[in-house]
């Protein structure tokens, strides 16, 4: 009963306030979104979310950021931006070491061949670093929540940063004075090893210590749970970039015949919704291992938080999946 009755609450709310609407009296979330956008395509149904929430005037992206150096992340970035009407995005990308990750389905090659898009490659991105940088100078103070998915390459090079011309702050200094929280797809919880904490232990282990601020974490445990995807291939769906991505690489993996899992739209909710209804968290601090895996201190007095299920499965999965299916308020390149 209680299950059909919080479906029905957001069944209104979709109808009252649906994705082109504003909703009264609720802030406008300032949000980079840090992605590694390649291996996985979760990230093009997060980013495919987050415009939907800029829509509706709950959320402004302020960057979308590569922290995978494959030559089609950047590019596949834009074209989606391009798509929801929002060309102007500050896009960077890793210029040291990193991961340089493609996907096994290569939907970014239709991606990038069938939108437009004006960064050839991901190497002629500017500097992630400097994008954080810029951004988060030119900013209130404890105003920018950050959404990163994936590795954590970007967010270690922001913490080693120095002052510059931007900032007379160095990168920590920056963060505790401009950063109001970070969300973070990343880890299993209580303990485990899961990819993006993998992919770069390093940077992993590195943020995790030294990040001056607060952090919640939507594990490996959650986004396996929640599938969607297939109700935006349907044929009545109209076509997108978002739907090309589904429709191509949902048919090529057994394990996503009920939908793909959602990691890290559950990343970007977070972010723009927060916790209440739709998880319950523990406070502590994560512990990152030199082999990439994790496990977890309980601690009141800790900054970091893990999330657990609260709000039905099938039901979150049906309120990321309507946001995915969003189209744009006006229609981009």
């Amino acid at each position: 009963m209680r299950s059909k009755l919080t479906l029905l609450v957001l069944s209104a709310l979709l109808t009252l306030y649906g994705c082109n609407t504003k909703v009264p009296g609720t802030g406008t979330t300032k949000i980079i979104f840090d992605t590694d956008l390649g291996p996985d395509y979760d990230d093009v149904g997060a980013l495919a979310f987050l415009h939907a929430m800029a829509d509706s005037g709950k959320a402004e992206i302020l960057a979308t950021l590569a922290s995978n150096k494959h030559e089609l992340v950047v590019p596949s970035i834009e074209t989606i931006n391009n798509w929801f009407g929002r060309p102007g995005i500050p896009l960077g990308a890793p210029k040291g070491d990193g991961a340089n990750m493609g996907s096994s389905q290569h939907w970014a090659d239709s991606l990038v061949a069938g939108y437009p898009h004006t960064t050839k490659s991901t190497s002629d991105a500017p500097d992630a670093m400097n994008i954080y940088r810029q951004i988060l100078a030119g900013s209130p103070d404890n105003s920018v929540t950050i959404v990163t998915v994936g590795f954590l390459t970007n967010l270690a090079a922001l913490l080693r940063s120095e002052p510059d011309g931007d900032s007379p702050l160095n990168g920590p200094d920056l963060v505790r004075t401009k950063v109001k929280r970070l969300v973070s797809m990343a880890g299993r919880f209580p303990q485990g090893r899961e990819f993006n904490v993998f992919i770069d232990s390093a940077a992993s282990k590195f943020v995790y210590e030294n990040w001056p601020g607060e952090i919640i974490f939507s594990g490996f445990e959650i986004g396996w749970e929640i599938r969607t995807g297939l109700k935006l291939i349907r044929p009545e769906v109209p076509e997108s970039p978002v739907k090309d991505v589904f429709r191509i690489s949902i048919p090529l993996s057994e394990e996503d015949s009920l939908g793909r899992m959602s990691w890290d739209q559950t990343a970007v909710l977070i972010a723009v919704y927060g916790t209440e209804g739709f998880f319950d968290t523990v406070k502590g601090r994560i512990i990152v291992n030199e082999n990439g895996s994790n496990a977890w201190k309980n601690d009141p007095e800790g900054l970091h938080y893990y999330v657990v299920q609260k709000m039905p499965v099938a039901e979150m999965a049906a309120f990321i999946e309507e946001r995915m299916m969003h189209q744009p308020m006006k229609k981009g390149l």
